[in-house]
């Protein structure tokens, strides 16, 4: 048994950009927390010493867009098995649960994953992202009937504490013959609840143009590098004229690597 809780880890590649650390270290914890960083730190009898080098040694990853509702809803990986073999801490789910859906995501998912950390979106859809699978495939803003600006706001209020922001599919697969009144929707609910907004957009329509022409300042396009006819680029391969006004009003444009899970 470690009696003090110290642990070394020797001569591993520590990186923090926080602190705008790069540089092979020793890394001294103490009951579980950090305590000091230094080159050929001293060991007491009772410390476990750790050889790390040719690793990297960080504080846990964050993932900006996940899916994490296992078992819950058709799309979703097990943040905490994941966790352990990734490093990874805290996990940004991409709006996975909607209004119906999303007190079970909580009690079920969020809170017994602790310590791993799950910051949600909430879906516009009341049902989230339910039908997404090699074999079935139906977009939640296919059926406006699924879609509710007030229990939307009501669930993303009672669970404040918890939920960063709100998620909306569009497009020819997400949202069919819906246009654009989910996105317009979805910023209502954004609007209220004073938070960002996740677009995610398929093959039009409804086109980028229509799609950047209203996300604010903050707000997220998602998948931001599909191809053609979304693609960010034009024919002559520079950057789209809609694309480059976004960007300098301050939407934020999200690679998504989540999708790597899958």
């Amino acid at each position: 048994m470690n009696k003090s809780g110290d642990l070394i880890l020797r001569g591993g590649h520590l990186i923090d950009p926080a602190q705008n650390i790069d540089r092979v270290s020793d890394i001294r914890f103490s009951n579980g927390r950090v305590a000091a960083i230094g080159d050929s730190l001293s060991a007491g009898a009772h410390t476990v010493v750790k050889d790390v080098r040719g690793q990297i040694v960080t504080p846990g990853l964050i993932d900006l867009h996940t899916h994490v509702y296992w078992g819950g809803t058709s799309i979703g990986v097990d943040a905490v098995e994941l966790a352990r073999r990734s490093a990874t801490a805290t996990f940004v789910d991409a709006g996975t649960a909607g209004a119906g859906n999303f007190p079970g995501f909580r009690k079920h998912v969020i809170e017994p994953a602790l310590p791993v950390r799950i910051l949600p979106l909430i879906n516009l859809s009341f049902a989230g992202i339910f039908a997404f699978s090699r074999t079935v495939m139906v977009g939640e803003c296919e059926d406006i009937r699924l879609l509710d600006i007030n229990e939307c706001v009501r669930v993303a209020r009672e669970n404040a504490d918890l939920i960063v922001g709100v998620k909306v599919r569009v497009g020819r697969s997400a949202s069919g013959n819906a246009g654009l009144s989910p996105l317009d929707m979805a910023l209502e609910v954004a609007e209220a609840v004073g938070l960002p907004l996740m677009a995610h957009l398929d093959h039009p329509p409804p086109s980028r143009a229509d799609v950047m022409s209203r996300l604010r300042p903050g707000d997220i396009l998602t998948h931001c590098f599909r191809p053609f006819p979304n693609a960010p680029s034009g024919p002559n391969g520079g950057v789209r004229p809609e694309v480059m006004a976004a960007r300098e009003r301050g939407v934020i444009f999200d690679v998504c690597h989540g999708f790597c899970f899958f």
